[in-house]
């Protein structure tokens, strides 16, 4: 493994194949465009790396001996670890390329594929992440500034979420709407927002179960 960027940032692709020979030249092709690369003979041996957990790319063989690769794909999923997946395969078939892209699969080639075609689709993979994972550290921001609201402010993001006017909100929180103005200030000043849209969208973008109970 080459690369000059911090860990992590560099683009990764982990590449799980039973033939040693089409892993290597996968390997050695993505080296030469200056993506890391790392390989492995099953599927077995990849759940127990600890590469999984960096930003990357998978590319898979549809068809090993034990796990393949669409099984992986569903293990990925029923653990909630999100990743961009290629799929290889030595034989058109069409019921498991559909079932795969339905899946979140970025794309499922036909071996032998041409560099520049899996290359596409690898660098595809690797935005569909990194955007995957800026979006991630968005909500985490947006969660831990939500935990510094007083429920007054909690209730008042709230309604003015769901489009409540001030004097509505008053009306229902049996509060004065110079006070409700009050808060809702609060409010966008510890979530970073600077109009009422970005203070709605900052609560849109919260986890379901942080809304659920700000709700109750």
């Amino acid at each position: 493994m080459i690369s000059m960027l911090p860990e992590e940032t560099a683009p990764l692709v982990l590449i799980v194949d039973d033939d040693e020979a089409v892993r290597t030249a996968i390997g050695e092709l993505m080296l030469s465009v200056g993506i890391e690369a790392a390989c492995y003979g099953s599927t077995r041996e990849l759940i127990e790396s600890p590469l999984l957990d960096r930003s990357c790319c998978l590319i898979l063989d549809v068809r090993m001996p034990g796990s393949s690769g669409l099984d992986l794909q569903r293990y990925l999923a029923s653990a909630g670890i999100v990743k961009p997946i290629v799929f290889l395969t030595g034989h058109g078939d069409i019921p498991m390329s559909v079932q795969a892209m339905k899946a979140g699969a970025v794309d499922f080639l036909t071996k032998p594929v041409r560099d520049q075609t899996l290359l596409d689709a690898v660098v595809k993979g690797i935005e569909r992440d990194a955007a995957v994972r800026q979006d991630g550290r968005i909500v985490a921001r947006h969660a831990e500034n939500f935990s510094t609201l007083t429920p007054r402010e909690t209730q008042v993001m709230r309604a003015v979420a769901s489009g409540r006017l001030n004097k509505q909100i008053a009306y229902d929180l049996g509060i004065a709407e110079i006070t409700v103005k009050l808060h809702r200030s609060n409010a966008m000043k510890k979530m970073n927002a600077v109009s009422v849209g970005e203070l709605i969208r900052a609560w849109e973008k919260l986890p379901v179960v942080l809304r659920e109970s700000a709700s109750a």
